[in-house]
């Protein structure tokens, strides 16, 4: 080795060297503090004032980020709403919630969707996800659980009142976890949406701790490439170690602010017509004409009566119905095809996921920030379950890519156009020229 190369090599091994030992001090200091004692004047910007850097970097699945944000979520709490638990009047709802006034595009303008949204409780957690897929060309049925409080079915009234195109279901039902409430929500729900004046094109059911992972416009571009026409209703023929939730007579019990479905010793009756009994996702992309069809063919009136004491119906109603041979838009021959919802199951770590870095609720993951980088990855539309007052920096950090997507979109396709992106914080109530004009 010439001097010229040795002198090289000790250079870029003195470098080396003082990169490792500021890299070690600066996480040593910043993450290694005892987090209530730490003073976050320098860290503000990585906690939630201005986060998009943590963001990036958690998206990307980087060991520090996650030790970073784990030190934010024991000391920063995200701004609340206001004009949720004080009543305001409908401008200041749209002002300050920064919901979209006017459709993006006229591909989004002429294609309408419907949703059927049941909640219960979290009521931030539901005005995040009603924000981000609203849109003025859409409808939305919203179904509130008859045991939530008054307060909450109040609040919620409050901001429905703001939409011509938001309302509450007509027929309220107290939901029961795995039981047949649970599918006569999304029934009640779907016979005041046939009523609409909007010409919806498909309708969507989602939970409140459901945030969707792709905008208006993927989801509308992604119905048109695939299943245009079609309904989606992920399943296969029941397995034999699912038959007993059909086999056997089910009940719910609710009482005392307890409920839950119970099994008897009641053998069943075989399902009417001699129908096949699939199992499958309780969540669905079915089309107008199918949903009509629902509610006023004669099988699938007789399915759902033998329904109502099995369990976990809507877990085989929608997708038997749709292998139906002659039902509109129906897939028969499916599987488990269609991204409607990425969700962590505990069963199949190791499979579908290397695990919940959140933690598991009947075997459901709820999403930490070790979670990011999957849920962003993953090629479905919306993800489930998610926990803001556990995980506040995994709804930032969601919020904030899908409005900024959004935005991007938007902008792409209005790239000539002179209007500026001034500025975008969650923190203040900016309402963007961009969002607000007409398309």
């Amino acid at each position: 080795m010439n001097p010229l190369d040795a002198t090289k090599s000790g250079f870029l091994a003195c470098i080396a060297v003082c990169t490792f030992i500021y890299t070690f001090i600066y996480l040593k200091d910043t993450l290694l503090e005892d987090p209530n004692e730490q003073k976050f004047s320098g860290n503000t910007a990585e906690c939630g004032f201005y986060p998009d850097e943590l963001c990036s970097a958690l998206f990307m699945g980087k060991t520090a980020a996650f030790k970073i944000g784990n030190v934010c979520q024991n000391t920063y709490r995200p701004e609340t709403f206001s004009c949720i638990q004080t009543p305001c009047n409908c401008s200041m709802v749209l002002k300050t919630l920064h919901f979209i006034t006017r459709p993006l595009s006229a591909e989004e303008g002429s294609f309408s969707l419907a949703y059927i949204i049941t909640i219960h409780k979290e009521l931030e957690m539901f005005v995040k996800l009603l924000r981000a897929i609203y849109m003025p060309q859409n409808i939305y049925c919203i179904h509130v659980d008859e045991k939530s409080s008054e307060d909450y079915k109040a609040a919620v009234q409050n901001i429905v009142n703001c939409f011509e195109n938001i309302f509450i279901s007509s027929k309220r039902e107290n939901v029961v976890y795995a039981g047949f409430s649970r599918l006569q929500a999304d029934i009640n729900c779907m016979r005041d949406l046939v009523q609409s004046k909007i010409q919806w094109n498909y309708v969507i059911n989602l939970c409140g701790q459901d945030y969707p992972i792709k905008t208006n416009k993927d989801v509308i571009k992604y119905i048109k490439s695939k299943w245009n026409g079609k309904n989606m209703t992920p399943g296969v023929v029941q397995p034999l170690h699912m038959k007993h939730r059909t086999q056997f007579s089910y009940r719910e019990y609710v009482r005392s602010g307890t409920s839950y479905v119970y099994p008897t010793k009641n053998i069943k009756s075989k399902p009417p017509y001699n129908l096949t009994i699939y199992f499958g996702s309780a969540y669905y992309i079915l089309t107008r004409k199918f949903v009509e069809f629902t509610l006023t063919d004669a099988r699938a009136k007789d399915l759902l009566e033998w329904s109502r004491d099995t369990y976990s119906p809507d877990e085989h109603y929608w997708v038997t119905l749709n292998r139906l041979n002659d039902a509109p838009g129906a897939t028969p021959n499916a599987d488990w095809e269609g991204n409607i919802r990425a969700i962590k199951w505990k069963d199949q770590e190791g499979t579908t996921h290397k695990g919940c870095k959140g933690h598991y609720i009947r075997d459901i993951c709820v999403y930490g920030l070790g979670d990011l980088q999957w849920i962003i990855e993953s090629p479905h539309l919306f993800a489930n379950k998610f926990e803001p007052a556990t995980y506040p920096l995994v709804m930032d950090c969601l919020e904030r890519r899908h409005r900024l997507k959004v935005l991007h979109q938007e902008i792409g396709r209005k790239k000539k156009s002179r209007r500026k992106l001034i500025q975008l914080s969650w923190n203040k109530p900016v309402l963007l020229d961009l969002l607000v004009s007409h398309p």
